[in-house]
């Protein structure tokens, strides 16, 4: 039986965190709740869990952030809304991408004539570049893509060399992708769109990053990690893992 006195004890430590943590999620559930955003990204909400990544990575007002590969602006907008008006947002498509498919272009340009704190960015896919020192850039589910076939060896050493280069001192990178088996590097990047997550650490450690947390967000303990992440057996519910790096100061 817990006494009276450690019961309210116990209470008053317990709630201390939990405030501070109720204290730190408005600003997200404000982007959340952007009217900007779309139904159908409002619609991925559960399973993004759009709050914790922002959460994950650290995100604040006034930032200067970059999306690296943004693809349909998922993440894209809620950066702008969390950055808020003194922030800034830099949305990156690679030019490969804007080639093999218009659509990637046409999500871009939508963006940013959306969002005025939200500047379009577009270049080889080896060498991201941005007009400012970033706070943070954040990369989802693309990283893997580095490692294609149709782009030539070294563009994934190349690549984050130049994310490293883009970022401030002390500034983080977030890196969020599909899991594959242990072991198998970048090898099933094309048949699997899956990486090997200690393929990204080595990538990242080679350019100066540090390795500072790790989050099982994504976490999907039930995926076998052998199935191409389109089969509608397993879209949406990947085993994924949320990597979050440091430029030394």
């Amino acid at each position: 039986m817990i006494r009276p006195l450690t019961l309210a004890l116990l209470l008053a430590v317990s709630a201390a965190p939990l405030a501070a943590k109720e204290a730190a999620v408005p600003s997200y559930k404000t982007a959340l709740a952007d009217p900007a955003r779309p139904a159908a990204d409002r619609e991925r909400d559960a399973a993004r869990k759009p709050a914790e990544l922002l959460a994950f990575a650290q995100i604040k007002p006034g930032q200067k952030v970059g999306d690296f590969v943004m693809g349909g602006g998922y993440v894209t907008r809620l950066l702008a809304a969390a950055v808020g008006p003194s922030g800034k947002v830099y949305g990156f498509q690679p030019a490969e991408f804007i080639a093999f498919k218009k659509q990637y272009g046409d999500d871009q340009a939508a963006v940013d004539a959306a969002y005025v704190n939200v500047d379009a960015v577009a270049g080889p896919f080896a060498a991201p570049a941005f007009p400012e020192p970033l706070d943070t850039i954040i990369t989802v589910q693309n990283f893997h893509d580095l490692y294609l076939k149709p782009f030539p060896a070294g563009t994934g050493d190349k690549a984050s060399a130049a994310l490293f280069a883009a970022l401030k001192p002390g500034g983080t990178l977030v890196v969020v992708d599909h899991s594959a088996a242990d072991g198998t590097g970048t090898t099933l990047s094309d048949s699997l769109h899956r990486i090997d997550k200690a393929a990204v650490v080595a990538a990242l450690t080679k350019a100066g990053f540090k390795l500072e947390a790790e989050n099982d967000l994504y976490k999907r303990p039930d995926d076998p990690r052998t199935t191409n992440v389109f089969d509608p057996a397993i879209r949406g519910k990947t085993d994924q893992f949320t990597l979050r790096f440091r430029k030394p100061s």
